[in-house]
Protein backbone atom coordinates (compact mmCIF):
# COMPACT_ATOMS: atom_id res chain seq x y z
CA UNK A 1 0.00 0.00 0.00
CA UNK A 2 1.52 3.39 -0.67
CA UNK A 3 2.62 5.33 2.60
CA UNK A 4 1.93 9.21 2.88
CA UNK A 5 5.47 10.86 2.00
CA UNK A 6 7.05 13.98 3.63
CA UNK A 7 6.13 17.68 2.52
CA UNK A 8 7.86 17.50 -1.35
CA UNK A 9 7.21 20.62 -3.65
CA UNK A 10 4.92 20.93 -6.34
CA UNK A 11 5.94 18.06 -9.25
CA UNK A 12 4.12 17.59 -12.82
CA UNK A 13 3.81 13.45 -13.86
CA UNK A 14 3.08 12.69 -17.44
CA UNK A 15 1.35 9.67 -18.59
CA UNK A 16 2.78 7.73 -20.96
CA UNK A 17 -0.21 5.76 -24.13
CA UNK A 18 -0.21 2.71 -21.71
CA UNK A 19 -1.51 4.69 -18.78
CA UNK A 20 -3.87 6.84 -21.10
CA UNK A 21 -5.34 3.32 -22.20
CA UNK A 22 -5.57 2.13 -18.75
CA UNK A 23 -7.50 4.82 -17.34
CA UNK A 24 -9.78 4.41 -20.56
CA UNK A 25 -10.58 0.83 -20.04
CA UNK A 26 -11.03 1.51 -16.28
CA UNK A 27 -13.70 4.43 -16.93
CA UNK A 28 -15.36 2.31 -19.62
CA UNK A 29 -16.22 -0.52 -16.72
CA UNK A 30 -16.99 2.33 -14.58
CA UNK A 31 -19.56 3.84 -16.85
CA UNK A 32 -20.99 0.68 -17.76
CA UNK A 33 -22.24 0.13 -14.54
CA UNK A 34 -23.12 3.89 -13.46
CA UNK A 35 -25.37 4.23 -16.79
CA UNK A 36 -27.19 0.95 -15.95
CA UNK A 37 -27.90 2.75 -12.09
CA UNK A 38 -28.73 6.20 -14.03
CA UNK A 39 -31.71 3.61 -15.79
CA UNK A 40 -33.09 3.08 -12.67
CA UNK A 41 -32.81 6.58 -11.14
CA UNK A 42 -30.24 5.62 -8.72
CA UNK A 43 -27.00 8.50 -9.29
CA UNK A 44 -23.75 7.03 -8.26
CA UNK A 45 -20.29 8.36 -8.48
CA UNK A 46 -16.65 6.65 -8.92
CA UNK A 47 -14.20 8.01 -6.78
CA UNK A 48 -10.40 7.58 -6.51
CA UNK A 49 -7.70 7.55 -8.94
CA UNK A 50 -10.17 7.13 -11.72
CA UNK A 51 -11.63 9.93 -10.81
CA UNK A 52 -8.68 11.91 -10.80
CA UNK A 53 -7.07 9.95 -13.92
CA UNK A 54 -3.54 8.25 -11.85
CA UNK A 55 -4.46 4.91 -12.25
CA UNK A 56 -2.02 1.95 -12.46
CA UNK A 57 -2.24 -1.63 -12.16
CA UNK A 58 -3.49 -2.62 -8.97
CA UNK A 59 -6.02 0.44 -9.68
CA UNK A 60 -9.44 -0.53 -9.00
CA UNK A 61 -13.51 0.80 -9.88
CA UNK A 62 -14.90 1.66 -7.14
CA UNK A 63 -18.59 2.96 -7.39
CA UNK A 64 -20.64 4.66 -4.82
CA UNK A 65 -24.24 5.15 -4.63
CA UNK A 66 -24.30 8.47 -2.08
CA UNK A 67 -27.90 8.41 -1.13
CA UNK A 68 -29.61 6.03 1.00
CA UNK A 69 -31.69 3.64 -1.81
CA UNK A 70 -32.98 -0.22 -1.41
CA UNK A 71 -30.34 -2.51 -1.95
CA UNK A 72 -32.91 -4.79 -3.94
CA UNK A 73 -33.55 -1.67 -6.48
CA UNK A 74 -29.57 -1.89 -6.87
CA UNK A 75 -29.09 -5.44 -7.22
CA UNK A 76 -32.00 -6.07 -9.78
CA UNK A 77 -30.43 -3.52 -11.73
CA UNK A 78 -27.14 -4.97 -12.01
CA UNK A 79 -29.19 -8.42 -13.24
CA UNK A 80 -31.00 -6.94 -15.64
CA UNK A 81 -27.87 -5.14 -17.06
CA UNK A 82 -26.00 -8.66 -17.38
CA UNK A 83 -23.56 -7.48 -14.35
CA UNK A 84 -22.58 -10.59 -12.51
CA UNK A 85 -21.84 -10.34 -8.64
CA UNK A 86 -19.31 -12.60 -7.34
CA UNK A 87 -19.51 -11.40 -2.78
CA UNK A 88 -21.91 -9.40 -1.48
CA UNK A 89 -20.76 -8.09 1.78
CA UNK A 90 -21.81 -5.93 5.11
CA UNK A 91 -18.81 -3.35 5.52
CA UNK A 92 -18.38 -1.26 8.41
CA UNK A 93 -14.85 0.83 8.66
CA UNK A 94 -15.28 2.20 12.94
CA UNK A 95 -18.22 1.76 15.46
CA UNK A 96 -19.28 5.64 13.98
CA UNK A 97 -19.02 5.53 10.21
CA UNK A 98 -22.14 4.47 8.55
CA UNK A 99 -22.75 0.45 7.86
CA UNK A 100 -22.62 0.43 3.99
CA UNK A 101 -23.26 -2.23 1.27
CA UNK A 102 -20.26 -3.63 -0.38
CA UNK A 103 -21.22 -5.77 -3.64
CA UNK A 104 -18.17 -7.01 -5.07
CA UNK A 105 -18.01 -8.07 -9.24
CA UNK A 106 -14.57 -8.78 -9.22
CA UNK A 107 -11.43 -8.33 -7.63
CA UNK A 108 -11.11 -4.94 -8.73
CA UNK A 109 -14.46 -3.74 -9.16
CA UNK A 110 -17.72 -2.73 -6.51
CA UNK A 111 -20.77 -1.22 -5.67
CA UNK A 112 -20.82 -0.12 -2.39
CA UNK A 113 -23.80 2.52 -0.99
CA UNK A 114 -24.79 3.60 2.80
CA UNK A 115 -27.26 1.64 4.98
CA UNK A 116 -27.78 4.05 7.10
CA UNK A 117 -27.05 7.83 7.11
CA UNK A 118 -23.57 9.33 6.88
CA UNK A 119 -22.42 12.08 8.79
CA UNK A 120 -20.67 15.34 7.14
CA UNK A 121 -17.67 13.69 7.38
CA UNK A 122 -18.50 10.44 5.82
CA UNK A 123 -19.91 12.12 2.64
CA UNK A 124 -16.53 14.45 2.41
CA UNK A 125 -14.70 11.27 2.24
CA UNK A 126 -15.72 10.62 -1.45
CA UNK A 127 -14.53 14.07 -2.16
CA UNK A 128 -11.18 14.24 -0.80
CA UNK A 129 -10.15 11.16 -2.82
CA UNK A 130 -11.99 12.73 -5.41
CA UNK A 131 -15.20 11.82 -7.01
CA UNK A 132 -16.50 11.55 -10.73
CA UNK A 133 -20.39 11.61 -11.57
CA UNK A 134 -21.74 9.89 -14.67
CA UNK A 135 -21.29 13.52 -16.73
CA UNK A 136 -17.61 14.19 -15.95
CA UNK A 137 -16.69 10.60 -17.31
CA UNK A 138 -18.70 10.99 -20.40
CA UNK A 139 -17.12 14.68 -20.62
CA UNK A 140 -13.56 12.72 -20.08
CA UNK A 141 -12.99 15.22 -17.31
CA UNK A 142 -10.77 14.38 -14.48
CA UNK A 143 -11.18 15.40 -10.70
CA UNK A 144 -8.51 16.74 -8.11
CA UNK A 145 -7.95 14.23 -5.36
CA UNK A 146 -5.89 13.62 -2.68
CA UNK A 147 -4.20 9.50 -2.83
CA UNK A 148 -3.14 7.46 -0.03
CA UNK A 149 0.47 9.54 0.13
CA UNK A 150 -1.26 12.35 0.81
CA UNK A 151 -0.89 13.93 -2.36
CA UNK A 152 -3.16 16.10 -3.98
CA UNK A 153 -3.33 15.25 -7.21
CA UNK A 154 -4.81 17.79 -10.42
CA UNK A 155 -4.74 16.69 -13.66
CA UNK A 156 -3.17 18.73 -16.23
CA UNK A 157 -2.76 17.88 -20.22
CA UNK A 158 -0.11 15.56 -19.77
CA UNK A 159 -0.98 13.68 -17.02
CA UNK A 160 -1.52 15.49 -13.06
CA UNK A 161 0.44 17.58 -11.10
CA UNK A 162 0.80 16.73 -7.53
CA UNK A 163 1.97 18.53 -3.90
CA UNK A 164 1.59 16.89 -0.39
CA UNK A 165 -1.30 18.40 1.60
CA UNK A 166 0.98 18.59 4.76
CA UNK A 167 0.54 21.99 6.07
CA UNK A 168 -1.13 22.82 3.87
CA UNK A 169 -4.37 21.16 4.87
CA UNK A 170 -6.65 24.76 4.01
CA UNK A 171 -5.54 24.84 0.75
CA UNK A 172 -6.55 21.15 0.34
CA UNK A 173 -10.04 21.72 1.70
CA UNK A 174 -10.75 25.03 -0.41
CA UNK A 175 -9.53 23.26 -3.62
CA UNK A 176 -11.33 19.87 -2.77
CA UNK A 177 -14.28 22.18 -1.67
CA UNK A 178 -14.95 20.51 1.74
CA UNK A 179 -14.07 20.93 5.21
CA UNK A 180 -11.02 21.39 6.78
CA UNK A 181 -12.48 19.03 9.26
CA UNK A 182 -12.30 16.67 6.77
CA UNK A 183 -8.66 17.28 5.61
CA UNK A 184 -7.71 16.68 9.03
CA UNK A 185 -9.62 13.57 9.72
CA UNK A 186 -7.78 11.75 6.43
CA UNK A 187 -4.45 13.27 7.79
CA UNK A 188 -4.88 11.54 11.14
CA UNK A 189 -6.15 8.69 9.89
CA UNK A 190 -3.33 8.06 6.91
CA UNK A 191 -0.63 8.55 9.29
CA UNK A 192 -1.65 6.84 11.87
CA UNK A 193 -1.92 4.15 9.62
CA UNK A 194 1.16 4.64 8.32
CA UNK A 195 2.56 4.04 11.79
CA UNK A 196 0.73 1.44 13.34
CA UNK A 197 0.30 -0.67 9.99
CA UNK A 198 -2.78 -1.25 8.44
CA UNK A 199 -5.83 -1.43 10.99
CA UNK A 200 -8.71 -4.00 9.95
CA UNK A 201 -12.18 -2.91 10.15
CA UNK A 202 -15.03 -2.86 12.60
CA UNK A 203 -17.51 -4.86 10.61
CA UNK A 204 -16.94 -6.96 7.17
CA UNK A 205 -19.03 -9.78 7.12
CA UNK A 206 -20.66 -12.02 4.02
CA UNK A 207 -23.95 -11.91 3.22
CA UNK A 208 -25.76 -15.30 2.99
CA UNK A 209 -27.45 -16.17 -0.25
CA UNK A 210 -30.89 -15.75 1.07
CA UNK A 211 -30.74 -12.38 2.67
CA UNK A 212 -30.72 -9.05 1.81
CA UNK A 213 -28.73 -6.27 3.18
CA UNK A 214 -31.51 -4.59 4.84
CA UNK A 215 -32.25 -7.90 6.51
CA UNK A 216 -28.23 -8.53 7.65
CA UNK A 217 -28.04 -4.94 8.81
CA UNK A 218 -30.87 -6.21 11.33
CA UNK A 219 -29.24 -9.09 12.32
CA UNK A 220 -26.25 -7.61 13.46
CA UNK A 221 -27.47 -4.80 14.97
CA UNK A 222 -29.27 -7.33 17.01
CA UNK A 223 -26.03 -9.05 18.05
CA UNK A 224 -23.45 -6.03 18.10
CA UNK A 225 -24.72 -2.94 20.53
CA UNK A 226 -22.11 -0.48 18.90
CA UNK A 227 -23.52 -0.96 15.44
CA UNK A 228 -27.32 -0.62 17.48
CA UNK A 229 -26.73 2.12 18.64
CA UNK A 230 -25.23 3.87 15.23
CA UNK A 231 -28.80 2.71 13.46
CA UNK A 232 -30.60 4.18 16.25
CA UNK A 233 -28.12 7.50 15.74
CA UNK A 234 -29.00 7.49 11.70
CA UNK A 235 -32.96 7.22 12.33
Amino acid sequence: MAKPLGRSEYREVNYDAPRWELLRTLRNRAKIIMEALRGANVESIVHGSVARGDVGPKSDVDVFVPLQTSSFSIEATLERAGIGVNRRLLVQATPTYAMKGHIEIDESTAVSFPLMRMRKVEREFYKFGGEADLETLLDNSRVPGVDKRLMLITPTDKGHGESNIIGQEELAAKTLKISVDTVLDRVHTLMRRDQVGRTGVFVKTELSEDETFEMALHRIAGQNPAVRRRLAASS
